[in-house]
């Protein structure tokens, strides 16, 4: 039986949710509870979402309600007419429950699973006990390839008219560490395909989507970055916006909140989306530190060989770059203040950044090198940056996005101070990051972290250490208590 539609406006971001009354007939004759997934359908569309139930006068016996993404998902209008039945019984749900109890998932297991997530027959519940169960080294190269092709299979595929395409990826973890636009641009300044699709930020304060999206347009769709890559060589998109490896952007977001990336899960993520992108060549940034997503050199030649192991069987070359993670790298931590720090190490500012300069230096050109542009990557890759071409590429890159903007002035500024002296002997990475997203970032773009001190360096007493930048006071009190209850994430010792 039909249920009338009425719109609720309720917003429960990405999650499904069906909204019933306690007395609606289709409850009492199916036998539905909160919490029961169901299938809806109306306008020709279908989809699964949570139940819960009403009580009291928000909604008639007769009628039903959707959260704001399901509303929109099946195109409904107050008024609509609405069909509830049960879901069927799921195979993947079975499958999730054995790789729970710790038994090995294979090709046809996680295309399912991974099929199943997709279509939102898997609720936020599933998802989670899924990316738990796979957590902490839970999958195995099989396994991790299996994963890999189910996620591609579930999206679109771009293939390009030309035989290199390039791309660069950093695992994560390093606060600040924006090269990736000064890398596109001077890779595509010197003939090279790069179709850049980026991520935003899973458990950092920000990704290279959130910091492009303060300079320029970043969601394009695949006929638009065809267009851009067409004209300019390269793009700065994100990936979230083409069904390129949608399963990625699912997991994320319960990635996210439970603060999980595991490595079987990230290395599936990153080779998906880039075999997903038309990639014939990736070039991996693994930064190492005590307080760095990756801890040791032995970590990360771990994850840099099952990188490879798994690019290789997917037909992927994977070139893995090991790089030093004991401090953020540029001053800025959050879009708007990473986004201040491209642009000046792409303009060749006084200020800028010396140590993002130089990594993205260093990546740059061993990308060249690996595709086939020189054999003395590094020479090129300065001098195309030194000269301007990189930071002209750039700007044709952003005008074909949709214009260049400049970086937004911070709002609320709080000054943290030295209350000894010292050299800096130590910097904290991931303290620094929660504060910055405490603050508010990335979802307030000019939220975040700005570094006044490197390790090494000297310092008085009452010299700044960082800047808290925020948009709201709230937000900044609270960063500014969390901050009063840890270790000052710069350590200073007297030599």
């Amino acid at each position: 039986m039909a249920l009338s539609y009425r719109s609720l406006g309720i917003d429960t971001s990405y999650e499904h949710v069906i909204y019933m009354h306690a007395e609606c007939h289709v409850c009492h004759s199916e036998g539905f509870a909160a919490q029961t997934r169901l299938e809806v359908r109306a306008n020709g569309r279908s989809l699964i979402a949570t139940l819960s139930i009403i009580n009291g006068d928000l909604l008639r016996q007769d009628q039903v309600g959707l959260s704001l993404a399901a509303e929109h998902s099946l195109g409904l209008q107050t008024g609509d007419a609405v069909y509830v039945t049960h879901v069927p019984v799921l195979a993947s749900e079975g499958l999730l429950r054995a790789k729970i109890f710790g038994q090995r998932l294979d090709r046809p297991a996680m295309q399912a699973i991974i099929a199943d997530a997709v279509s939102g027959h898997l609720s936020e519940l599933h998802l989670s006990a899924f990316v738990t169960a796979c957590a902490g080294d839970r999958l195995d190269i099989d396994e991790i390839v299996a994963l890999t092709e189910a996620m591609v299979a579930v999206g679109e595929r771009l293939d390009w008219p030309y035989d290199v395409v390039v791309d660069k990826h950093c695992v994560g973890g390093l606060p600040g560490n924006r090269t990736t636009p000064i890398v596109v641009a001077i890779a595509t300044a010197c003939g090279l395909v790069m179709p850049k699709t980026s991520s935003r930020a899973i458990t950092s304060p920000a990704g290279t989507a959130d910091t492009m999206e303060v300079l320029t347009n970043v969601d394009l769709d695949i006929a638009a970055m065809r267009r851009v890559v067409s004209q300019t060589g390269g793009c700065l998109a994100w990936g979230g916006a083409m069904l390129l490896s949608p399963a990625d952007d699912i997991l994320i977001r319960v990635e996210r909140p439970l603060d999980l990336d595991s490595d079987g899960q990230l290395i599936a993520s990153i080779l998906s989306k880039k075999i997903a992108a038309g990639s014939n060549r990736l070039l991996i940034d693994l930064p190492v530190g005590p307080s760095a997503k990756v801890r040791s050199v032995e970590a990360a030649e771990r994850l840099a060989a099952r990188l490879v192991t798994v690019g290789k069987v997917l037909g992927l070359p994977v070139h893995p770059v090991i790089t030093d993670g004991m401090q953020p790298v540029g001053r800025g931590i959050g879009p708007a203040l990473e986004a201040r720090d491209v642009l000046q190490v792409l303009r060749n500012e006084p200020q800028a950044p010396a140590d993002l300069r130089e990594r993205a230096i260093l990546l740059a050109g061993r990308l060249l090198e690996i595709g086939g542009r020189t054999t003395d990557g590094r020479r090129l890759a300065r001098e195309v940056l030194t000269d301007g071409r990189a930071w002209r590429q750039f700007q044709v890159i952003c005008e074909a996005q949709g214009g260049l903007r400049e970086v937004p002035a911070p709002v609320l500024v709080h000054v943290v101070t030295a209350e000894q002296c010292g050299h800096v002997a130590g910097i904290d990475n991931r303290t620094l990051a929660r504060i910055a997203k405490l603050a508010g970032a990335p979802r307030s773009a000019v939220a975040g972290l700005d570094m006044h001190v490197h390790v090494g360096e000297r310092v008085e007493v009452g010299q700044p250490l960082f800047s808290i930048h925020a948009q709201a006071p709230g937000e900044l009190r609270y960063a500014q208590a969390f901050l009063a209850t840890q270790v000052l994430p710069i350590r200073l010792e007297e030599r």
